[in-house]
């Protein structure tokens, strides 16, 4: 599901900025973009935030700041120089304006800061840890609140799923007579011709044979209880969407059965609203975590 949060923490010296945006996605993909010079930390990261999500594609920038003072600055003046040399020399070729020293200083290599060391990954990874966690947590709760709306839309779905089935139930009883009925009609007709009598034993057994062989109770009756087992895993308290998937596929695996067995056309056209609900469902439970 898409969701965004933010977080932050300080110790004074260092100041984390964590920003967490998700998209859906079927399985879990984390992307890690760390300040320069803790990109050690990224796998890290990346662990940690596979221990509290579970799917969508999630991307990470976590900007770590430090607070510095005149003393933690250094310049490198035979970097500066070389700047110094190359901006006057084409300043000369070209007539350019005077340089100006804030420019000088944002480039690249001017400006070192020699306290910053390896071992700083480690040290600033509590403060990373705070900032991640108020990220996921605000993305959670945003993931939270579209994860309501979609669960009553999943079950308004499997509603229309059973008032589909609920109408396929009543129907298939009149299949099987309306079928005796045609095959009755037929068979007399026939042999009126040739004048010879119609066994009822023989339309029972052949009644039979049709009853048995487009019987839909037991797909009916699995039906029904995925559609109970869906709806107590949409409501409870733990997110389990991959639960949700296979149950939606054995939902369909029910449905094409019965359109397969029923031989009617009315129970086809039940058939295909539920297929169609079910698709819109198996699309929507991908992104559920």
């Amino acid at each position: 599901m898409t969701g965004h949060g933010e977080g932050q923490s300080t110790n004074g010296q260092l100041h984390v900025l964590a920003e967490a945006r998700s998209i859906n996605n079927r399985f879990l993909k984390v992307n890690v973009r760390c300040s320069d010079g803790f990109g050690l930390l990224d796998p890290k990261i990346e662990d940690y935030v596979r221990g509290q999500l579970k799917r969508g594609t999630v991307n990470l920038n976590v900007r770590i700041e430090r607070q510095l003072s005149s003393t933690d600055i250094q310049v490198n003046e035979s970097v500066l120089n070389g700047y110094i040399g190359h901006l006057s020399r084409l300043q000369n070729s070209t007539g350019q304006a005077d340089i100006r020293a804030e420019w000088l200083l944002s480039l690249p290599g001017v400006l070192q800061d020699p306290s910053r060391k390896q071992q700083d990954s480690e040290a600033v990874w509590p403060l990373i840890k705070e900032a991640l966690d108020q990220a996921i947590q605000h993305l959670q709760e945003m993931r939270e609140r579209e994860g309501s709306a979609m669960a009553e839309d999943l079950l308004q779905n499997v509603d229309l799923i059973e008032q589909e089935l609920d109408s396929i139930v009543v129907r298939a009883p009149v299949v099987v007579e309306q079928y005796q009925n045609r095959l009755t009609e037929k068979l007399q007709k026939l042999l009126e011709k040739h004048e010879v009598g119609l066994e009822s034993s023989d339309v029972v057994r052949e009644v039979g044979i049709f009853a048995d062989r487009c019987d839909i109770s037991e797909e009916t009756v699995r039906l029904k209880s995925h559609l109970e087992q869906f709806r107590s895993i949409t409501r409870g308290a733990d997110s389990n969407g991959r639960k949700l998937d296979f149950v939606t596929q054995e939902m369909f695996r029910e449905t094409n059965t019965i359109g397969s067995k029923a031989n009617d056309s009315e129970i086809a056209h039940f058939v295909v609203e539920i297929k169609t609900a079910i698709e819109r469902i198996r699309e929507m439970v991908q992104n559920v975590e």
